[in-house]
């Protein structure tokens, strides 16, 4: 096969955010970062990714892949190279020891470990450093991990899906199933990037969902069942399968002690929350608890109630819809996202550039939330 030869410095970066993203699922709540060895003619000599956390980095691995070929070249990688002793050395060294006249980075690393110093230890060294080159779509690539630092909070993925008519189910709370079969594998690879997956009570009670990736993707996701009065059935698929994957109900402090500690008897973890009389768990204190555990990635899967609350409270960061060309009906037929809604259509929550995509018949729409004004 010939060398791959890249036109310009551009092609060369964009190469390492595409194989970066090989490590989505596998090395949070580390950034996926992509490293690429050129020579002067812009010719590949080697490149690699971050693979698994606690494993090398990209930039390790890329050195490894040009085979001790790296004096004089240009690296080119998606996020400054790491200055601190981790879980693995420092990137840094590796790059300095490496011997590369030139090093093009994509973004500083905002980490508190790094903020700079990776690449001022470069330039100390005498290597030529860049910064900046599709720095946009390198801090697009590590948005969960980026908003887990500065936040304290996973990145929250929405999805549902729903008829033409924008119903989740029909007026007799049926709803399997609305979407293809090739949808659904779209979700059951989604649900295995994930940390965890959320459904309100109202779903399991009505759909007894099992909440795991079929087949299971490279991370298993904890199970999250948001029912404020810790009533979730003690026979559901979800606690006869807790042996396979983790399970916690979260609940107000309000809730029956006697149902707590039957559904703790049963290995569920329950974490109780403070909230308002007549209110629901507050998703806002769920989220700073799940990003306490380190969660990077968060998908909400419904129903109605728990969307609802989750788009007032402005928390949604991405969505994944999927429309069947079907029609149900109905006036009480249940709709995706409850609550209180907005008054206003200029004030509506929108998509940043959606992308739209026929999938088994159904239509998969999937973008990032655009930034509200508070």
């Amino acid at each position: 096969m010939p060398a791959r030869t890249f036109s310009d410095a551009e092609a060369a970066m964009r190469r390492a955010l595409e194989i970066a993203a090989w490590g989505t699922g596998r090395v949070e709540p580390n950034p996926q970062v992509g490293a690429v060895i050129v020579d002067e003619q812009g010719t590949l000599i080697g490149e690699g990714h971050h693979q698994q956390f606690g494993g090398p980095h990209a930039e390790v691995n890329a050195i490894a892949a040009a085979g001790g070929n790296t004096a004089g070249q240009t690296l080119f990688v998606t996020l400054e190279p790491c200055s601190h002793h981790g879980k693995t050395p420092p990137c840094s060294q590796a790059v300095i020891d490496a011997g590369f006249s030139k090093v093009v980075v994509a973004m500083l690393d905002p980490s508190p470990h790094t903020a700079g110093r990776g690449v001022q230890q470069l330039r100390e060294a005498g290597v030529e450093v860049e910064v900046g080159l599709l720095e946009s779509d390198a801090r697009a690539s590590i948005a969960p991990f980026l908003k887990l630092l500065t936040t304290g909070r996973p990145y929250v993925h929405a999805k549902w899906a729903m008829t033409l008519d924008g119903k989740l189910a029909s007026r007799t709370g049926h709803s399997q199933w609305i979407s293809s079969p090739e949808s659904r594998a779209i979700v059951h690879e989604l649900r295995g990037r994930m940390d965890a997956i959320v459904a309100g009570a109202k779903t399991v009670a009505s759909d007894d969902p099992l909440l795991t990736a079929r087949p299971v993707g490279p991370r298993t996701a904890t199970r999250v069942v948001v029912d404020s009065q810790a009533e979730m059935p003690l026979d559901s698929q979800l606690v006869k399968t807790i042996s396979e994957a983790p399970l916690l109900l979260a609940t107000r402090n309000e809730a029956s002690p006697e149902r707590v500690e039957q559904l703790r008897s049963a290995g569920v973890e329950v974490v109780q929350f403070a909230s308002p009389a007549g209110t629901g768990v507050p998703l806002g204190a769920l989220l700073d608890e799940l990003g306490r555990r380190q969660m990077t990635n968060v998908l909400f899967e419904g129903g109605g109630t728990v969307l609802g609350s989750l788009f007032d409270e402005q928390l949604a960061d991405e969505v994944h819809v999927f429309v069947a060309p079907k029609i149900v009906g109905g006036l009480s037929a249940v709709t995706p996202v409850g609550g209180i809604g907005l008054e206003q259509i200029p004030a509506l929550p929108s998509l940043n550039s959606p992308s739209m995509t026929i999938v088994g018949g159904d239509v998969y729409i999937h973008g990032r939330m655009n930034p509200t004004d508070d």
